[in-house]
Order: structure tokens, then C-alpha cells, then sequence
């Protein structure tokens, strides 16, 4: 490439920047309300929890006080749970007892759901806790173990600044539509499809 193709090329790509910086400029200026934001990850990607904990990790940094609650799952062993747990300003609640295939058991689901909902209640109805996750509630939802319209009023009845990150596969339309934030992740290839187990570090 000759010295004359290399500055044009550098020029263009100034001028381009230039625009966009413009663009970006504009639009983080226009961006003036501050409020608490509901976040929902959903999809059939794995990292759906991942994130909301790397969020939980972020609040942290910034002098958070942070509630979670775990639906569904039932297992605490995980690392997440072990490094949080030891952090004061976090107050965690496994409150699940299985995966719905492992239970086999709606109506104690259900008690279990209804369980975590009450102690979600309490962290929605505290201004002192910045971030709220609630891990896995789409699945909840989902089965219809909650009822999701109570759930959106709770959410929505909450402290101003309060923030909340729902987690979970099949996130009902009614909450997607309630939320300010929503990451659908996808699946493209996925190592336990390949016969490698859960490790832990990386699964849990």
C-alpha cells in the first residue's frame, strides 16, 4: 500500500469517527432521566445468571447494598453464591429446590416460588438495597407458579432508584414488555451438547 493510499485511507477513517462521535455525543446527551432500570436476560444461551452476577459484582464496586433471590434452583455449592455470600453488603436467598424435571412436583414448586416471591417482596420494598436479582423467576413464570401481573406490580411499586435483573429461559411478554432492558442470548454451540460435564468455575 503507497504512503498517498495509506493517508487516505486514515483520513476517511477520521472522518467517519468523526460522525460517529457526533451521533454518540448527541445521543448520551439527550439521555437525561435517572431512574432504577428492570433488566431481564432471557433466551436459551448459557450466561444469562453469569451476567446478572457481573452486574451484581459492578454494584458492588459503586457501594451497593444488593439482594438475591433463587428460584428454582436448589444447589449451594456454586462459586457465585460462595464469593457473594461473604460479602456484607449482599444478602442471599437460595430458595428453590431443584430443576422442575428433578422435583416433579407442582404443588411444592409452587410453595417454594411463593416463598422466594415473599422474600423478593422485602428486598422490592427496601430502599437501602440498590440491585435486586432474581435469579431464574422467568422460569416461574413461565409455569405459571407466580402470577405475573403481581409480580409486574411488585416490580413496578418498588423504590425509584432501585434496580432489578431477572433471569431465566422464556421470559413472559407481559414482563419483557414492563422491562427497560432485555437480552435475549442465544445458543450457538454449547460444550455439554459435546458430553463435557458441568465444571466448576466455569457452569457453576
Amino acid at each position: 500500500m503507497t504512503d498517498q493510499n495509506s493517508s487516505d485511507r486514515d483520513s476517511r477513517h477520521k472522518s467517519r469517527m468523526e460522525r460517529k462521535k457526533a451521533v454518540v455525543d448527541a445521543a448520551i446527551a439527550a439521555a437525561t432521566d435517572t431512574r432504577g432500570l428492570l433488566l431481564v436476560n432471557t433466551g436459551n444461551g448459557k450466561g444469562k445468571s453469569s451476567a446478572a452476577f457481573g452486574v451484581l459484582a459492578r454494584a458492588l464496586g459503586h457501594g451497593m447494598q444488593a439482594g438475591v433471590v433463587q428460584f428454582v434452583k436448589g444447589r449451594s455449592d456454586t462459586g457465585e453464591e460462595a464469593f457473594f455470600r461473604r460479602q456484607p453488603e449482599v444478602s442471599w436467598h437460595v430458595m428453590g429446590d431443584g430443576f422442575t424435571w428433578d422435583t416433579q412436583d407442582r404443588s411444592a414448586d409452587m410453595a417454594s416460588a411463593r416463598a422466594g416471591w415473599e422474600q423478593a417482596r422485602s428486598f422490592l420494598r427496601d430502599p437501602a438495597i440498590g440491585l435486586v436479582v432474581l435469579d431464574e423467576l422467568n422460569i416461574v413464570l413461565k409455569y405459571a407458579y407466580l402470577d405475573v401481573q403481581e409480580v409486574i406490580a411488585d416490580l413496578q411499586a418498588r423504590p425509584p432508584l432501585q434496580h432489578v435483573i431477572i433471569t431465566g429461559r422464556g421470559a413472559p411478554e407481559a414482563l419483557v414488555e414492563a422491562a427497560d432492558t432485555v437480552t435475549d442470548m442465544g445458543v450457538i454451540k454449547h460444550a455439554f451438547k459435546a458430553g463435557i460435564a458441568a465444571q466448576p468455575g466455569v457452569e457453576f
